[in-house]
């Protein structure tokens, strides 16, 4: 059953992701700052972290940038990572922070359940209309 973590502040993308993926196989939790990422990550060992680029003080970004460190140092194993971006333009930052795959907000609940489904197949050809998977 793959878990889901997901990071964002905003109650109203929290409501649609949770009904795009929530079923009998995949559960997903939540945290709301970016520094709360890492121990969530410890604690759950999710499948999949989805990060919101926008997380009040210590977004997207930085908790991608944050995991990947911890896991290269092996003080974490590696997750997979889904960036939540606001503007097609924030691709490039995506890819810098190391994510797996980002996806343009709006989302659609299809398109997240594809994306998701490609980053935890390990997939890094398969690509949605709004969705653009990083090796």
């Amino acid at each position: 059953m793959p878990h889901v973590l997901l990071a964002t502040d905003a109650d109203h993308l929290a409501d649609d992701i949770f009904a795009a993926l929530v079923d009998d196989e995949t559960t997903v939790s939540r945290v709301r700052k970016g520094v709360e990422v890492r121990p969530a990550v410890a604690a759950l060992e999710p499948d999949l972290v989805i990060l919101d680029l926008q997380i009040g003080n210590m977004g997207g970004v930085a908790a991608s940038i944050d995991l990947r460190h911890e896991s290269d140092s092996g003080r974490l194993p590696r997750v997979q990572i889904l960036m939540l971006l606001d503007r097609d333009a924030d691709r490039w930052i995506a890819q810098e922070a190391r994510a797996d795959a980002e996806i343009l907000k709006p989302i659609t609940s299809f398109g997240l359940r594809r994306a998701v489904a490609a980053v935890l197949a390990g997939d890094t050809s398969a690509e949605a209309d709004d969705t653009v998977t990083v090796g």
